[in-house]
C-alpha cells in the first residue's frame, strides 16, 4: 500500500486509516448507539492486518472508552500503527461535555495512561472552543512535543485565521476537517492554505457518518436507537435524505464496475483532492473494514469524478 508524508512530519501514512469514534459506544452526546468492544477490537485488528498504519481516535469518544478499546487491541496487535488522538473536549462525572483549552497537559496524561503508549504520535487540538483560548492551548501542546509525550501536534476543525494565529506560536503538523461531497465546505480556502503552508489534511466523515456507505436505507434512519447522533442531523432527515439516496444510487452505479460499494467511491472523490494526506475510515467490525479496504487503492478517473460533481451541481 502506498504512503503519502504527513505535513511537515517524517510520518508516512497510508491513505486511510481506522477511525475510532463509534466504538467509543453508546450512552454519551455524540455516540453511534451501542457497540461490543470484542467487535471493536476485531475491526481493529483486522484493519492493521490488511495493512492500514494509523488509529485516529480521541478522549471524548465515549469519554475515554474509545482510547480505552484502542489500547486492548493493541495489546493484542503484534502490529505498531501510529496513534492519534485528540484533547479540549473534557467531562466530569455527571458525563456533561465541557470544552476548555486549560487543560490539555492533564489531558495528555490521561490519554498516554488510557492508550498504553509513551508517546503520542499525532496530538491534536478537538475544536477551536472557547476561540479565545487559542493561543494558550497552542502554547501548551508545543510544550507536550517540546516534553517528548507527543511527537507532532495538529489542529481539527480550526479555519484559517485560527490556524494563522497557532502558526505564530509553533508549526502546525496537520488539519482534520469533515470534508465529503456533501460537506464541501473547506475547499474555498482551508484546503488551498494547507497546501500552501504544508499542513497535512486527515479528513474526517468522508462517508458523511455512514450515509454514502450503500448501507443506508430510510428504514435503518427510522430504527437508528435514541442514542445515536446522527438521527438529528440535517443530511439524515427530509429534504436532504431523498437527494442524498439517490446520490448513493450513482455512487453505486460508479463502483458496480469496479467491483467496489458506494462507500468506496466516496472515500475516493475525498482522496481525489491534492491537499487531502489521508481519510479516516471507521469500521465497527471486520466485515465492515474488509467491504471498505478498497477505499485505500481505489481511485475515481477524472470522468468519473466529474459526474459526480456534476451531480452534486444540479442537486445542491
Amino acid at each position: 500500500m502506498t504512503t503519502k508524508p504527513l505535513g511537515n512530519s517524517d510520518l508516512a501514512l497510508t491513505p486511510i486509516g481506522f477511525g475510532a469514534w463509534a466504538i467509543g459506544g453508546g450512552n454519551w452526546q455524540f455516540a453511534w448507539g451501542h457497540q461490543e468492544d470484542s467487535d471493536s477490537i476485531e475491526a481493529i485488528h483486522r484493519s492493521l492486518d490488511l495493512g492500514i498504519n494509523w488509529i485516529d481516535t480521541a478522549a471524548v469518544y465515549g469519554l475515554g472508552h474509545s482510547e480505552e478499546v484502542v489500547a486492548k487491541a493493541l495489546k493484542t496487535s503484534s502490529h505498531k500503527p501510529y496513534v492519534f488522538t485528540k484533547s479540549t473536549m473534557t467531562w466530569g462525572e455527571d458525563r456533561k461535555i465541557v470544552q476548555t483549552m486549560k487543560k490539555i497537559q492533564e489531558e495528555c496524561e490521561a490519554s498516554l495512561l488510557r492508550l498504553g503508549v509513551e508517546t503520542i504520535d499525532l496530538y491534536q487540538i478537538h475544536w477551536p472552543v472557547p476561540d479565545e483560548e487559542i493561543e494558550e492551548g497552542w502554547a501548551a501542546m508545543a510544550e507536550l512535543q517540546k516534553q517528548g509525550k507527543v511527537r507532532y501536534i495538529g489542529v481539527s476543525n480550526f479555519n484559517v485565521s485560527q490556524m494563522e494565529r497557532a502558526l505564530k506560536i509553533a508549526p502546525i503538523t496537520s488539519l482534520q476537517p469533515p470534508y465529503s461531497m456533501l460537506n464541501r465546505t473547506v475547499e474555498p480556502e482551508i484546503l488551498p492554505f494547507c497546501e500552501k503552508n504544508n499542513i497535512g489534511v486527515i479528513n474526517y466523515s468522508p462517508m458523511q457518518s455512514g450515509l454514502l456507505t450503500g448501507a443506508m436505507t430510510r428504514e435503518r434512519i427510522d430504527n437508528m436507537p435514541e442514542d445515536d447522533f446522527r438521527k438529528t442531523r440535517p443530511q439524515f432527515k427530509e429534504p436532504l435524505l431523498t437527494r442524498n439516496l439517490e446520490l448513493v444510487e450513482l455512487l453505486r452505479s460508479i463502483g458496480s464496475s469496479h467491483q467496489v460499494n458506494p462507500g468506496v467511491v466516496a472515500v475516493a472523490w475525498t482522496l481525489h483532492h491534492s491537499a487531502v494526506t489521508a481519510a479516516i475510515v471507521g469500521g465497527r467490525s471486520g466485515k465492515q473494514v474488509e467491504e471498505l479496504m478498497p477505499a485505500a487503492t481505489f481511485r475515481l478517473s477524472e470522468s468519473e469524478f466529474q459526474q459526480i460533481n456534476d451531480f452534486l451541481a444540479a442537486h445542491p
